[in-house]
Order: structure tokens, then sequence, then C-alpha cells
């Protein structure tokens, strides 16, 4: 029998990206100002969510897990940095599981854990577990649900 399929969205799920815009410089502030996801480099450096490495490495041993994510379109350095950041964090774990998408939907699979409703989340014909909502706030509360 199959393994369910888990998909974990990288941006404010498994990469904290909130520290890393507010650390911006002013330059790249003002020239990047309301499109900050578009400064080169800026995904490479993110820190993990906390708890995120270690909840991912858990769901790996149950269920097939990818990290299913967007990179902006503006931003050509994101797509090889999100790349790099999955191999630097995750490791083996994350070995040829990274898909970027912009239509989300398209994955066929049982569980998108995700904190936005954007790129086809909204979509999704699985159960979407909305990360960072009331009910899922953390990765705790997440894995206490799935394990």
């Amino acid at each position: 029998m199959s393994k369910q399929v888990v998909y974990v969205d990288m941006d404010g799920v498994l990469v904290d990206c909130d520290d890393t815009f507010n650390a911006v410089d002013e330059k790249a502030r003002q020239e990047y100002s309301g499109r900050e996801d578009e400064i080169p480099g800026i995904f490479l450096n993110m820190p993990p969510m906390k708890g995120a490495i270690e909840a991912f490495d858990l769901l790996a041993l149950q269920y097939d897990v990818y990290i299913l994510s967007t990179a902006p379109w503006g931003n050509p350095s994101a797509w090889s940095d999100k790349l790099l950041w999955v191999k630097r964090h995750l490791g083996e774990a994350g070995h040829k599981r990274l898909i970027l998408t912009h239509h989300k939907h398209l994955n066929m699979g049982d569980y998108l854990i995700d904190d936005r409703f954007a790129n086809g989340a909204e979509r999704f014909e699985g159960e979407h577990i909305h990360f960072g909502s009331e009910r899922y706030p953390d990765w705790k509360a997440v894995l206490a649900y799935l394990l």
C-alpha cells in the first residue's frame, strides 16, 4: 500500500521569512518596497521556522512528503535559492522533493500544509492544513493532527 502524500509549503511554513524581510538594508527596502520577495538572494539565507526541520523529518517517516512552493516570477534567483535552501536544511529527506509552481492545485495529494490560500492552495483537492491558523498555529499542532 502506498503512503499518503503531504505537500509542505516553504515560505511561512518551513522558512521564516519575516525576520529576513525585516532585516533588509534600507536601500533594498526602498527599491523593492511592497515586493521584498523579488530581492535577489533573499531566499537563500532565511532561517527555518521553529520546529520545521524536525517536523519534516518526522512526517517523511510516515508520509510521502514533498515541498510545494512558489517562487516569485520577478526574482530568477529565488528558484535556485529555494533549491539550495532545501539541500542545506533538509538534506537527504528533501532530495528531489522540491516542486516549484504557481498552480498548487494541479498536484494530487492528501494534505497541503500552507499558510495562505493563494497560488492554487484554495483549490487543492486534498485537505488544506492552514498553518498559522487558530487550529494549526505551529508545527506542534500540525504534528499532533497528522501523527
